[in-house]
């Protein structure tokens, strides 16, 4: 998978993916009696975590900058405004 193509699913994955999972997950620790604090903390930490297990290769060394030597548009200096 090209550099842009995993950038481009990974916003998919952080824009439409993951508010999703929240809700899924929220649901469903919904569904039985509230823990103790310690417990639910540990519970919302795990699947916190847990989401991001299977795009673990999609978000790898996107901070980088593209090793096929490509321009991004929406890096720094790349116009688009600012201060």
């Amino acid at each position: 998978m090209t550099y842009r193509t995993r950038k481009r699913l990974a916003i998919a994955i952080l824009v439409l993916g993951l508010p999703a999972y929240v809700v899924v997950a929220l649901s469903v620790v919904g569904m039985f009696e509230r823990p103790p604090l310690a417990l639910e903390f540990a519970i919302y930490v795990g699947l916190g975590v847990l989401w991001a297990i299977p795009f673990r290769r999609v978000f790898l060394g996107l901070g980088r900058p593209d090793p096929d030597g490509g321009s991004d548009a929406g890096g720094p200096g790349h116009g688009g405004g600012g201060a």
